[in-house]
């Protein structure tokens, strides 16, 4: 009975993680250093730039113009999709994270 009790309790614990996740899809990728100069058009930021500027930081701008932080986590699936990928510019991501003061904790991320 213990076990089933200490399982239950993990799963609601799980669950309730879960429940705190968001989803942003198709929006911009941006790097913190270059934020201000591509928020008029993130599209045309070359994806060369955005891997150049990787130390700076990501994240993405929702479609209300607003630039959501990255963490650590965040940064490094960023990167690690960016060099991953073919496309010159245009790049857009589905995001999968908690917004934990001003910052994103993010749980998965894709380029479309």
């Amino acid at each position: 009975m213990k076990k089933l009790a200490a399982v239950l309790a993990v799963v609601a614990l799980a669950g309730a993680a879960a429940a705190y996740a968001e989803e942003w899809t198709n929006v911009a990728l941006v790097d913190h250093h270059c934020m201000n100069k591509v928020k008029a058009d993130p599209d045309s930021h070359p994806t060369s730039c955005l891997i150049q500027c990787a130390k700076s930081g990501y994240g993405i701008l929702t479609t209300d113009g607003t630039w959501l932080k990255f963490d650590q986590a965040g940064n490094e699936k960023a990167l690690a999709a960016l060099k991953a990928t073919a496309k010159k510019d245009h790049i857009r991501v589905n995001v999968t994270g908690e917004l934990k003061n001003g910052t994103l904790d993010v749980t998965q991320l894709t380029i479309q």
